[in-house]
C-alpha cells in the first residue's frame, strides 16, 4: 500500500510498527523520496483488513489524502519493521 497527504513528520512509521505488533502482521514499512509512505503487510485476511483500515486514518496529527492497495507476492517475514527511505 502507498499513501500520500500529510504523512511523512507525523509518526507514521512508528506508529504503524506499534499497530501492526499489536495486529500480529508482518512485513514493513518506509518513507519514499516523493512524500508518500509505502507499506507491505502480510497476515491473515482480517489482520491486513484492520492494517488497511489503520493506514487510510494514519496517526493523530497525519491526514491520508490518497491510498493505493496492490496485492503482492508474499513475503514470508517474520516480524514488521521500519525500513530506512526509498
Amino acid at each position: 500500500m502507498t499513501v500520500q497527504g500529510v504523512v511523512q513528520g507525523v509518526g507514521y512509521r512508528y506508529t504503524m510498527k506499534m499497530v501492526a505488533d499489536q495486529t500480529g502482521v508482518s512485513g514493513w514499512v518506509r518513507n519514499r523520496r516523493d512524500g508518500s509512505v509505502e507499506a507491505e503487510v502480510e497476515g491473515s485476511p482480517s489482520q491486513v483488513d484492520e492494517m488497511l483500515a489503520w493506514m487510510a486514518e494514519g496517526p493523530p496529527g497525519g491526514h491520508v489524502d490518497a491510498a493505493a492497495v496492490s496485492e503482492i507476492p508474499t513475503i514470508d517475514s517474520a516480524e514488521f519493521e521500519v525500513r530506512a527511505s526509498a
